[in-house]
């Protein structure tokens, strides 16, 4: 059967896309928007050297510049939807290129907020927080006074922002010489044809059905990377290196202290969630065992671990049946929570299907103006299925914090970003594993949550301490070296992942491909929102009314609040193991129905 061709843009149905109407009704009127920028940023810049005479002063110039700041979130928003749709359209291009452009250079004229704020002496700020007029900026100020001790002077702060591209070169040093200099051995597929081995394909390699791909394709990929080892030390060690430069330079006691400044979150919640996860790591061992059970192997090699365990039963979901799929996982949730995701589908929200010059997988995006929008492929897999329940999950999080606070408290933090996106997932999965009765899918569902579980918990906890580890050998006066980094990763999979997996020399130079290390201790924040997402669709699920309500109230906080003090009024309280316990007790759970669910097959 011929495959069917990607249509162009024009080509889908109106009904299929987005309606974009909430942020502009043509480019005309986008045109017009932009136009305005330069004239309400002068008036804005007017007000430097004034911020400081009165409260009344300070608050005229922040509802100012929210409007301003709403505005050019339209026109961004509005051009970059425009072109994740279709990369073709060259005048999206340029309308993305524009605002871009423009909104970098009225960003450097208003640079002057921040200095200018923090200048004042900490009685007079403490009286401006106070003052009746600057009520509604409380949080906005709180948060500038945090940051008061670790704000460099003007020319101080100039020299760090212009070492930002010097900043940025190891990542990008590192990314190059992966994605456009290293070259790896070519292997045989199934049919003893020659198959390229490449960064981008290595992953869908490793879960390959045939262990010959596997295998091969793992010792052509890292025997590159040891060739190159020495090279991704120098630039890691650099990253780690001006990290830590920078965190003394700002005070800061260490730079994981300094990372986890922003959101106000204490070195105690980063420790917690690494001692919490080695409590927990001998159920990774039972899960470990039981994938070694079920691929029938005597030995597990680290080119087994993403392998297909069961395979995808082939079912299709229509675009309605998905549709349905998440109303009715969502349904815990509430009535109003329901009507609004129907309200996603009635008003045409989403961008459902692929086209020629698409964006790939899938995003919520809007603004404090407009909806939010989702873009997705939806292709009728239950991947599919689980990504508009994720991607749902987002758009009503954004929807229900613009709707209860004001633009500049609307946003949350990444630290909370991916928590309602993956309660909606949770839900979804929860809902099919239990109306499943053939237990061949039933262990496929049971399959997928606990891979969330290995490589959103577990494997980046084990990344989140690799990193932690690596920093505090330079805090302490070591340095970096191929062998150290090499030894320390070895020993963290060889704990995480326990006595069934048999160790391969390669193994030790995964470290190198994991881009995510030169945006230092980010990863924790997957594991820490995960586990939170399962302990609060687990009280969804069985605590009731109360805790519906709790966490819907939490979606409404927006970024009112700092997020653990958000997260502990929803019912999550990350200061404490419990959260983190919760999750992997789910974990077990699942693991041993999976364990039951093999040997039900088994004996049939």
């Amino acid at each position: 059967m011929a495959e069917k061709k990607t249509p162009l843009r024009s080509e889908v149905a109106e009904e299929f896309k987005w309606n974009l109407d909430a942020l502009y009704k043509s480019d005309a009127d986008w045109e017009e928007d932009l136009k305005t920028l330069p004239e309400a940023a002068e008036e804005l810049a007017a007000y430097a050297g004034t911020l400081a005479e009165s409260p009344a002063r300070l608050r005229e110039f922040f509802d100012k510049n929210e409007t301003f700041e709403r505005r050019v979130s339209n026109i961004f928003c509005y051009a970059s939807l425009l072109k994740s749709v279709d990369a073709k359209d060259e005048k999206a291009q340029v309308m993305s290129a524009r605002a871009m452009s423009q909104i970098m250079k009225l960003a450097a004229e208003l640079s002057f907020v921040t200095p200018e704020i923090l200048e004042m002496p900490e009685e007079k700020l403490a009286a401006f927080e106070a003052a009746p007029e600057l009520t509604p900026y409380q949080h906005t100020l709180d948060d500038l006074r945090r940051s008061k001790a670790h704000v460099l002077s003007k020319a101080e702060e100039k020299i760090l922002s212009g070492m930002g591209e010097i900043r940025n070169a190891p990542g990008e040093i590192a990314d190059m010489l992966e994605t456009a200099d290293l070259v790896y051995d070519s292997i045989k597929d199934e049919d003893g044809g020659e198959l390229e081995v490449t960064g981008a394909n290595y992953i869908p390699l490793q879960m390959s059905d045939s262990r010959a791909v596997r295998e091969a394709a793992f010792h052509s990929y890292y025997k590159t990377y040891k060739q190159h080892i020495n090279t991704f030390t120098a630039t890691y060690a650099a990253n780690v290196n001006a990290d830590v430069f920078e965190a003394r330079t700002r005070h800061h006691e260490s730079a994981l202290a300094m990372s986890l400044f922003s959101d106000n979150i204490p070195l105690s919640v980063y420790d917690s969630l690494i001692e919490t996860v080695h409590k927990h790591l001998p159920t990774m061992y039972r899960y470990v065992a039981l994938r070694k059970k079920m691929l029938g192997l005597s030995e597990l090699h680290y080119y087994d671990v993403y392998a297909p365990l069961v395979k995808d039963s082939g079912i299709s979901y229509t675009l309605d049946e998905a549709k349905q799929m998440v109303l009715d996982a969502v349904a815990p949730l509430g009535s109003e929570y329901v009507a609004n995701v129907k309200r996603a589908y009635d008003e045409h929200w989403i961008d459902y299907y692929p086209n020629v010059g698409k964006q790939s997988g899938a995003f919520s995006s809007g603004t404090y103006d407009s909806v939010p929008y989702i873009m997705m492929n939806f292709n009728g897999t239950l991947d599919s299925v689980s990504t508009l329940a994720h991607e749902m999950g987002h758009s009503q999080h954004t929807l229900l914090a613009n709707t209860h606070n004001p633009a500049h408290d609307a946003d949350y933090t990444l630290f909370v970003a991916e928590i309602a996106s993956t309660v909606n997932e949770n839900l979804l999965i929860d809902q099919l594993i239990k109306k499943e009765t053939d237990p061949k899918k039933k262990l496929f569902l049971l399959n997928e949550y606990m891979e969330g579980f290995k490589g959103t918990v577990f494997r980046q906890t084990m990344f989140a301490e690799f990193e932690k580890l690596a920093h505090e050998e330079v805090e302490k006066g070591g340095a970096l070296s191929a062998e150290f980094l090499n030894n320390l990763y070895e020993g963290l999979v060889k704990q995480y992942f326990g006595p069934d997996l048999t160790m391969d020399e390669e193994v030790r130079y995964e470290w190198a491909r994991i881009p995510h290390f030169y945006r230092s201790f980010y990863v924790y924040m997957y594991a820490t929102g995960y586990s939170s997402a399962v302990a609060l669709s687990e009280a969804v699920l069985n605590d009731g009314e109360e805790a519906v309500k709790k966490y819907l109230e939490f979606l409404s906080m927006g970024g009112s609040a700092y997020p653990l003090d958000e997260l502990r009024h929803g019912g999550v309280d990350l200061s404490t193991p419990e959260p983190i316990d919760r999750a992997l007790g789910k974990f077990e759970r699942i693991v041993e129905e999976a364990e039951k669910t093999l040997a039900e097959l088994e004996r049939a």
